[in-house]
């Protein structure tokens, strides 16, 4: 399962608009988030401070900074979905609780040698959206050094089955890649009809990342 993934959003002076939404300039994600805009790293591990995009009350799709995981199931952070008929994720498969989690680049876990992490980015080297979920959580996150407190914000994303770039590599699963048309869907249609973009991302359009 993902474990790591990079977001360059921000180095590369990208926008959301790569994604058809012309509200998300880099100006506006500052503007927006203020000192949250900090929290963003380039790579993201599990319970690390990430950006992503939800829709607000308003049903307009507004940038946030959420931490990678939800609570703890054993001694893990929950990162990954991939059993939606769980009782542990229905609840949060609602539109309400759905969101877009930029990636410039993931790693799949291979051992396959030389053992080690496997990077697969776009064939057009753009900026993908995984298929998050998200939801609202009080506790204790962080580390035991430096340990936060409060209300949360906690997002993971779905897997599904390998495609034929990723599977020599990692046969278990790889994350959901959101095509661009999918994005509403995914964001606003109903349980049934968003979880029919549970699949793979065509072999076409990935490719191992140098």
């Amino acid at each position: 399962m993902c474990n790591r993934y990079r977001n360059y959003i921000r180095k590369a002076g990208l926008e959301f608009e790569t994604w058809g939404y012309e509200e998300f300039s880099e100006t506006r994600i500052e503007i927006r988030l203020g000192e949250k805009i900090g929290a963003i790293k380039e790579d993201i591990y599990p319970d690390r401070e990430a950006l992503v995009a939800r829709l607000d009350e308003n049903g307009v799709l507004v940038p946030d900074v959420m931490r990678w995981g939800f609570p703890k199931v054993q001694s893990s952070y929950v990162t990954n979905v991939r059993n939606v008929a769980s009782t542990y994720w229905k609840p949060w498969l609602k539109t309400e609780w759905r969101c877009l989690v930029p990636v410039s680049t993931f790693a799949e876990f291979s051992y396959v040698p030389p053992k080690g992490d496997r990077w697969f980015e776009h064939t057009d080297g753009e900026t993908m959206c995984f298929a998050g979920i998200w939801r609202p959580w009080t506790g204790e996150r962080g580390t035991k050094a430096n340990p936060v407190v409060g209300e949360h914000r906690l997002f993971a994303f779905l897997t599904t089955t390998p495609n034929g770039v990723v599977k020599p590599w990692h046969e278990k699963a790889m994350p959901v890649v959101l095509e661009r048309p999918d994005f509403d869907e995914w964001l606003t249609g109903d349980a049934e009809d968003a979880l029919r973009l549970q699949r793979p991302l065509p072999d076409a359009l990935m490719r191992l990342s140098a």
